[in-house]
């Protein structure tokens, strides 16, 4: 007989944060509906060049670092699967529009396309990413001063009471988000040089990544991959199944 697993609470979700296209600013959601794939319509596009590979903070195999994607925002409307791109200067384009892709190339100096994914993720590590409060509190102390959420990009931040990296603990075990959403976490998530980089009124500081290095290999929150599909609501009770 399969015994019911023990919860533990560890916290409440105090973000929901989705990125229509990869290394673009995205938007905060009150309620998010959580599939296979991660949450709907997350990083499901991606600014790509000449050479087919995609916009990022990093060059990989498949990913090119391109200055200045911060400068953009997305959103979805009415049509989850087609965003709405806002340039700098505050105008708006549907992600359909073929001149979206002639701001964008204007913008950013070299020809690129809005891409929508296909066979290959756009993921750089899995579908959802989750930090705490608890580890905002460590390198804020580390650091000195309070670092933004936002730096990290994160689909949840969960509102925790300690302070330290209690994600880490997570590693391999399952958490329920709300009602019906259950995730299993699978590793640590390795940053890079965007967690330095300026966003909206967030200035460029090279501390953060520095501050991680040399107090937490430069890791900080964890991805987890979805078990159980629903939907999660800021507010919702987050509980590690033991």
């Amino acid at each position: 007989m399969n015994q019911k697993k023990e919860r533990k609470r560890i916290g409440r979700v105090q973000e929901i944060n989705r990125f229509p296209v990869k290394s673009v600013l995205g938007e905060s959601l009150s309620s998010a509906l959580v599939d296979s794939r991660g949450i709907l319509g997350d990083r499901l596009w991606a600014i790509k060049n000449e050479d087919g590979k995609f916009g990022s903070g990093k060059t990989t195999r498949r990913f090119q670092q391109m200055e200045g994607l911060f400068k953009f925002k997305a959103k979805y409307e009415r049509e989850r699967d087609i965003p709405l791109i806002t340039m700098p200067d505050g105008t708006e384009y549907r992600g359909d529009q073929e001149r979206v892709n002639k701001a964008l190339s204007e913008l950013l100096g070299f020809p690129v396309t809005l891409a929508k994914e296909e066979s290959i993720s756009h993921f750089d590590e899995g579908p959802i990413s989750i930090i705490t409060t608890s580890a905002l509190k460590m390198l804020s102390r580390d650091l000195g001063e309070i670092v933004d959420s936002r730096r990290f990009r994160a689909n949840l931040v969960i509102q925790t009471k300690a302070t330290g990296y209690l994600e880490d603990e997570w590693v391999d075990r399952l958490i329920q988000v709300g009602e019906s959403v259950t995730l299993k976490i699978v590793a640590p998530l390795q940053r890079c040089i965007m967690v330095n980089n300026p966003q909206e009124e967030l200035k460029q500081d090279a501390r953060i990544l520095k501050t991680l290095a040399n107090n937490h290999a430069a890791m900080f929150g964890v991805w987890a991959k979805v078990e159980r599909c629903g939907e999660i609501r800021v507010g919702d009770e987050a509980l590690l199944l033991e």
